[in-house]
């Protein structure tokens, strides 16, 4: 196994750990789908899902009193990817860096290093 495949599995890791939480931390969605919507018809072109999830935040913490609202910041990124798949017509709103991972394995290929997996048949 080489380093891309080991990054490749860090990263598909990750997806399955937010996926899991996010399973089962439906309101989260659903706050920062209407956060975004709301942001969107207020006629912003671009904003920011840190902004968005910082809402959430504030909102859950301070205005309900709901005690302290925990989300991986490793995972408010995939929630801006998830709006750009529901919501095709506005991706690009969400300005996003590749994922630690993506953007290691991208290093690897481009500095040459990254190899193919060759099979000998």
């Amino acid at each position: 196994m080489n380093q891309a495949d080991v990054l490749n599995l860090e990263l598909k890791q990750r997806k399955k750990s937010w996926w899991e939480w996010h399973r089962n931390n439906p309101s989260v969605w659903d706050r920062f789908e209407a956060y975004t919507l709301e942001a969107i018809e207020s006629g912003r072109k671009h904003y920011s899902h840190w902004a968005i999830v910082n809402r959430i935040r504030w909102n859950t913490e301070i205005e309900t009193k709901g005690g302290e609202f925990k989300i991986s910041n490793d995972y408010i990124g995939m929630y801006a990817r998830l709006f750009h798949a529901r919501y095709p017509e506005y991706d690009g709103f969400f300005r996003l860096k590749p994922l630690k991972e993506e953007k290691e394995i991208k290093e690897l290929k481009e500095s040459g290093i990254y190899l193919e997996p060759k099979f000998n048949f």
